[in-house]
């Protein structure tokens, strides 16, 4: 009953991880996208805790709280980089109405992209420890949830590709001057920053 049980939480998972995904390459406002990123990323830890413990056994519930703890940090990270760029932006959120965000915002920009590649689970950031551990449990316990939840997290990289092109590259398309926001708002996201590169390294060690 309770490998029943660890399944329907894993097929949950990847069906959410995969839909949630879905619905964010649909968006244009730049805290929808990381709010139904959200949801794709409590799919995934979901899969890790029903793949983790039909591989694992009780040592399966690590895999999906590793994830949480990684993704409180740069997920925070996003959404306090997100509302930084919209403070810049004269209160934009829609990403449409942005564009050459890097040159006038370096330190909030170069902080979101740390956040992005965390997210995207980029080599030796902390997502990328992470989301390993539930692949692979996925991988051992059931290949139908692994493909699924790794096809969801190609299309995290992808819609998340697709922000910070949209948000940092080109010419501003909005109204107003782009402007850096203040040290009140900038010093935690360098502080986030920090803790998403590295916090990945230290869990494992």
């Amino acid at each position: 009953a309770d490998a029943v049980m660890l399944e329907v939480v894993a097929w949950v998972g990847a069906f959410t991880a995969l839909f949630a995904a879905l619905i964010a390459i649909a968006q244009y406002d730049i805290k929808r996208i990381l709010a139904y990123s959200t949801v794709s990323q409590l799919g995934l830890m979901m899969v890790g805790l029903g793949a983790g413990g039909l591989a694992l056994g009780d040592g399966g519930i690590s895999i999906g709280m590793f994830h949480l703890l990684t993704h409180a940090f740069f997920k925070a990270l996003l959404f306090l980089g997100a509302g930084s760029i919209i403070h810049g932006c004269g209160d934009e959120q829609d990403i449409r109405l942005m564009g050459g965000v890097y040159d006038k915002m370096k330190v909030s920009s170069i902080a979101y992209l740390a956040g992005t590649l965390a997210l995207c689970a980029f080599p030796y950031t902390s997502g990328f420890f992470s989301k390993d551990q539930i692949l692979l449990s996925a991988w051992t316990a059931n290949s139908a949830v692994f493909w699924i939840s790794a096809f969801a997290s190609l299309l995290t990289a992808f819609y998340m590709t697709r922000q910070c092109c949209y948000v940092f590259l080109g010419k501003y398309r909005g109204e107003g001057q782009i402007h850096e926001s203040p040290p009140m708002m900038t010093v935690p996201l360098v502080i986030l920053a920090v803790f998403v590169l590295v916090m990945g390294v230290v869990s494992e060690e």
